[in-house]
């Protein structure tokens, strides 16, 4: 008998499915390490059988998730076709859920920091009319009005324009970014591993996807080069690369000029072959001497990789009011690692240091985050 006022603690199938893939867990291997059979897994992911309080506690422990998560309410799950992978033939279909996983949790954190802070509203135009990437990629410069120089940040550019940026987990280190969009929200999940500038770079690539193909057909080859165009020509417009130009392109004098743009030194030589300030023999020299000195392996004079300002602001606003990484997680029936892995590298560890903004918000009654210069 249920005493009044207190809640019922039913078993939701959802939650258990999405625990297992993002464990990266085949039924059969969550049925071993749960000591169960994999037609009992299937027949509780399926909700034909509803297990023991016991059972859903040895299926918690096996996954590493509390007892309560498997409690809550309906997941919102992310169809495979809705979201931009890359690499997809690198990719194998346990990382592709586990990212899913990812950004299901993702979903669920936004919702929790939309229901108690103000976030930017998404200004991320269709363009899905047109079809010429440098001509998209100018088009939102001029929306957002950019101009044609470099952008400081590009994390905290498109955290203004709305875009949720998040982490790919430490289990999802061979994908390099994916993105989403969700009820109107654009999503991006970067690979915080990778250099300063290859992150930018992803991070220009899913924004092509979020506006040019707004997720609406099948991704291939094709999509991913106008993605790839797109994202040169919107971190390297042309009229600000043509201006600042090198008469004699030495591999020193590139070094010195891509860090101006905050990109890697073989997107800088790219874009500058891509407009004609290099020909096609001048650029295959470069190319095998950028090869040869190992600096596809490690960017030449790299730059601090970005941070998120949006996370910055809400977890100083909430430390400020004595509420820590560990309470938010329990208030989402959470492990603490999964929080800090949808965060790793987009925001300082507690008590790390870093400049605050001393107008961070407050927790309480819908503040709003105020993004001061957008990064632009």
């Amino acid at each position: 008998m249920t005493v009044a006022g207190e809640a019922t603690m039913v078993f939701n199938p959802s939650r258990l499915a999405l625990a297992r893939r993002r464990r990266g867990l085949t039924k059969r291997e969550l049925a071993e390490a749960a000591q169960l059979s994999e037609r009992s897994i299937v027949a509780y992911e399926s909700g034909a059988t509803v297990p023991t309080d016991a059972t859903v506690e040895q299926l918690a422990r096996a996954l590493a998730f509390p007892v309560a998560f498997l409690h809550r309410a309906d997941v919102d799950a992310i169809p495979e076709g809705s979201a931009s992978f890359r690499s997809m033939a690198r990719m194998t279909a346990a990382q592709r859920d586990r990212a899913l996983a990812g950004g299901a949790l993702a979903l669920e954190l936004t919702a929790w920091t939309e229901a108690r802070f103000g976030l930017p509203p998404a200004d991320v135009p269709d363009l899905r009319h047109c079809k010429d990437p440098e001509a998209a990629a100018g088009a939102l410069r001029q929306h957002w009005r950019l101009g044609d120089g470099p952008i400081t940040h590009m994390v905290r550019l498109i955290e203004a324009k709305g875009v949720r940026v998040f982490s790919l987990a430490e289990q999802c280190r061979e994908l390099d970014a994916f993105s989403f969009w969700r009820a109107g929200t654009p999503f991006v999940f970067l690979n915080t591993m990778k250099s300063a500038e290859r992150g930018r770079f992803d991070a220009a690539h899913e924004l092509a996807h979020l506006a040019m193909h707004r997720h609406g057909e099948p991704n291939g080859r094709e999509a991913e080069r106008e993605a790839d165009a797109f994202a040169s020509a919107f971190l390297m417009p042309r009229s600000g690369v043509l201006a600042g130009a090198p008469r004699v392109p030495s591999l020193e004098r590139l070094t010195r000029l891509k860090r101006q743009w905050n990109v890697a030194l073989s997107a800088y030589a790219h874009r500058l072959h891509d407009i004609g300030v290099l020909s096609d023999w001048h650029y295959r020299r470069l190319v095998i001497e950028i090869q040869q000195r190992g600096f596809r392996r490690a960017e030449p004079d790299g730059g601090p990789r970005e941070m998120s300002l949006v996370f910055e602001k809400v977890f100083d606003s909430l430390r400020k009011e004595k509420v820590s990484r560990a309470d938010v997680a329990r208030e989402l029936d959470w492990p603490l690692a999964e929080l800090n892995a949808l965060v790793f590298g987009l925001v300082m560890t507690a008590g790390s240091g870093g400049a605050k903004d001393s107008r961070a918000p407050s927790s309480r009654g819908g503040s709003t985050l105020h993004l001061v210069g957008g990064g632009e």
